[in-house]
């Protein structure tokens, strides 16, 4: 029986909370970053703006989509703002970095940040010139994921034919559109999410960390 994963020649990943983990706590600084700028634009308080933030997450699918719609926020210099933060904390990942050298085919990062936050994180891992390119918000005209707007564009800008594409992601909602066009999905259970509640059956696998578990596909794959 030929490898279930023998037909992939795109490999798609997510950026934060996938390509390091969770325990980075590299959101945390943005978040905090997100919350200050929300409250300086509004002129609330913290606790204010950080239920406004959190509002936007979920009504818009970014805090940034809220902010265009509702404020006219230009969305570059949010961006540059809530991505100034110290990458310290992002470790070398040896393991990760052959994994991904030695996957057959291409890949591709697919990242509601922005391209210059998500190279700087890159290099942090060893990966800066690991992936053919960064597909992030600007190119996805703000409409982040899970919009399915995103997952098309994503296709249609570099060709992938969905059957033949993986994406992997710490948000299980983000799962549910790539599925729904045929990609195979990974779903990195990492701590960063709850669980993946009504869209588990959008799932196909679930991992824990995505290097260990790419080093065995390569090994099978090499080995098959």
């Amino acid at each position: 029986m030929p490898h279930p994963l023998a037909h992939i020649d795109a490999w798609i990943f997510d950026l934060d909370n996938t390509l390091y983990p969770a325990k980075t706590n590299l959101f945390a600084l943005i978040d905090a970053r997100m919350g200050a700028f929300v409250a300086r634009l509004l002129g609330v308080d913290a606790a204010a703006a950080h239920r406004v933030q959190k509002d936007f997450f979920h009504a818009h699918g970014t805090t940034l989509r809220g902010l265009m719609n509702e404020h006219k926020v230009d969305p570059r210099a949010f961006l540059d703002d809530v991505h100034d933060i110290d990458l310290g904390g992002v470790d070398h990942a040896p393991v990760l970095v052959e994994a991904i050298a030695r996957l057959p085919g291409r890949k591709l990062v697919f990242t509601n940040a922005d391209t210059s936050y998500a190279e700087r994180v890159l290099a942090r891992l060893g990966l800066g010139a690991a992936f053919e390119a960064v597909h992030d918000v600007h190119a996805m005209d703000y409409l982040p994921k899970p919009d399915p707007r995103a997952y098309r564009g994503l296709c249609d800008r570099f060709g992938i034919d969905p059957g033949r594409a993986l994406f992997v992601d710490d948000m299980a909602r983000n799962l549910a559109p790539a599925k729904a066009i045929g990609m195979t999905t990974v779903w990195v259970d990492n701590g960063s999410e709850q669980g993946p509640g009504p869209v588990a059956d959008c799932i196909d696998f679930t991992v824990t960390d995505v290097g260990d578990w790419l080093a065995g596909v390569v090994a099978e794959l090499e080995a098959a």
